[in-house]
């Protein structure tokens, strides 16, 4: 069972809803997010692992501009959303991955030329051996915080 790359059939959903893991940082809430967060719901029921304040800042050298507690507080209001946990693996998602058992991992598909699998922790063996399968879904605006954040500088 490799990567998929969505989109997928929009058939009926089975009436128990598989878990979809997605993680990330959203420090600046943004529409990206929000295409991100649909097409996970469209899978099933929806987990995001937020980064920790501490790991933002060793992994960007750089404080989010949300806190922990104000971005998950945005996130849990989401209606898309049906859990945030912490990502308190830091780079090594395994264990807010194993916390959750999730049948799929979703990530954009800006990831597809980087070695996402490297990034957080687990190879693709590790993947196979759990039965997730990693989904790769198309970036259908390209809108980024960076982007937001130099927007607000002008």
């Amino acid at each position: 069972m490799g990567p998929l790359l969505l989109p997928l059939p929009t058939e009926k959903r089975d009436t128990i809803m598989p878990i979809v893991y997605t993680g990330a940082t959203f420090d600046v809430f943004h529409v990206g997010h929000l295409d991100l967060l649909r097409r996970c719901k469209e899978l099933g029921d929806v987990v995001v692992s937020l980064n920790t304040d501490v790991f933002i800042e060793q992994f960007k050298g750089k404080k989010p501009i949300y806190s922990y507690e104000e971005r998950k507080e945005i996130l849990e209001s989401c209606k898309l959303v049906d859990l945030v946990i912490p990502n308190t693996g830091g780079a090594d998602s395994k264990p807010a991955i194993l916390s959750v058992h999730p049948r799929y991992i979703v990530v954009g598909s800006d990831w597809l030329r980087k070695d996402y699998c490297k990034q957080m922790g687990f190879t693709p063996e590790w993947l196979e051996e759990q039965n997730i399968t990693l989904v790769y879904v198309p970036r259908i605006r390209k809108v980024s915080s960076t982007e937001i954040k130099e927007r607000i500088k002008k």
